[in-house]
């Protein structure tokens, strides 16, 4: 493969995420849905917590790919870094007005006491701006030993620092040292609405999330290589993300694996998931060059932050329009279609799923005109 060839299956593979992440995001009700597309109430892991990871994964992979070039030049060091942090506060700061909308034009001085501050794109920016920062400053060995390190820090700080207050140290949702840092920097009024106590996007668990992004770093350097043949590359990272499972596994007995905590164990096992994820998907559509079903997904991945970004901002809008339901009470207008258009005409839990699975298409259908007319977002 050329070293300026753009990476379909990384497309693919991101597209294939962000589109199950709306899926799972969108329910027709929350009350109603299927166990797979569910977060793990605490400990372990579903399907669904697998998302998030490796989306992190694969902005790891993508800045080995977009920013190899300029690592090799110091000279540019400080205008790659400075771009990547201007990127990094931008999806800060998209993260911070989907927790204002729309309350922020309604009653602005109660939605600024009681925003939530972390979140799934604020997360984001910040894994992409250590990531980045990272990768431009270390070298390869340098890139893994940080990541090591981070693992057993948050693994030191969390299974053997006393909890103020608390006396001891623990992993459990409102006693452990992540739970009493988000509150004692962020206070309650700016944590996780489900819980006030807590958030699963938290200060101290971000330090095991960068590690998850420079997992998917390390992977994509070692895709870029020349000096090896694809099949080389494609055994050993299914050698690789295996060994992570297992080393996750194995540290799961002592270390929970927990997305809510983001456990050291939780990003060995995603990170090796996604490593074999992304190899099958390389192996099939950059080597072998089946892609012809590829596009559903790729027009996801080539828009993933402008979609991700609208299918939460979209539901807030049309629940701003106000109708008549049903049952003669006045509904939102998201709510009055997944009453009138789903719930007559299936099970509670297939009719949230359905209501889910049309939203996902219906963006497919938009990203696929703006595919085909050329427009990419860039954030």
């Amino acid at each position: 493969m050329q070293d300026n060839k753009r990476l379909l299956s990384l497309d693919f593979f991101r597209g294939l995420t962000v589109a199950a992440m709306i899926l799972v995001n969108n329910p027709g009700s929350w009350g109603h849905i299927y166990a797979p597309l569910e977060h793990a109430s605490w400990n372990g892991c579903t399907p669904t917590d697998l998302i998030f990871p490796f989306f992190l994964f694969i902005v790891g992979v993508s800045i080995a790919f977009s920013m190899s070039g300029k690592r090799l030049q110091p000279e540019t060091h400080g205008r790659t870094l400075l771009k990547a942090f201007k990127r990094a506060l931008i999806l800060f700061g998209l993260g911070l007005f989907l927790s204002l909308f729309p309350k922020i034009f309604t009653d602005p001085v109660n939605a600024l006491a009681h925003v939530r501050i972390p979140g799934v794109l604020q997360r984001i920016a910040i894994v992409f701006f250590f990531s980045s920062l990272i990768f431009i400053k270390s070298s390869d060995k340098g890139i893994f030993r940080t990541m090591i390190i981070l693992l057993f820090v948050y693994w030191a700080l969390m299974t053997f620092v006393p909890v103020p207050g608390v006396g001891y140290a623990n992993l459990e949702k409102e006693t452990s040292l992540a739970a009493w840092t988000d509150r004692t920097l962020l206070t309650e009024a700016h944590l996780w609405k489900a819980a006030r106590t807590w958030d699963p996007e938290g200060v101290l668990s971000t330090i095991p999330a960068i590690a998850s992004g420079l997992f998917g770093v390390l992977v994509g350097l070692y895709l870029k290589r020349k000096d090896l043949s694809e099949a080389v590359k494609v055994s050993w990272l299914f050698c690789t993300g295996l060994a992570a499972v297992l080393l996750g596994l194995l540290w799961d007995l002592q270390f929970p694996i927990n997305k809510s905590l983001w456990t050291s164990s939780f990003v060995l096992y995603t990170g090796g998931l996604g490593t074999m994820g992304l190899a099958l998907c390389y192996w099939i559509i950059d080597v072998q060059q089946y892609t012809r079903f590829t596009k559903p997904f790729v027009v996801y991945g080539v828009n993933a932050i402008t979609v991700f970004f609208l299918s939460g901002l979209m539901p807030r809008i049309l629940n701003m329009i106000k109708v008549t339901g049903a049952d003669g009470e006045e509904v939102g207008l998201a709510t009055w279609k997944y009453q009138t258009f789903f719930v007559p005409y299936f099970s509670p839990v297939n009719a949230s799923l359905a209501s889910a699975v049309v939203l996902v298409l219906t963006w497919m259908v938009i990203l696929w005109i703006m595919y085909n007319k050329k427009i990419f977002i860039k954030v």
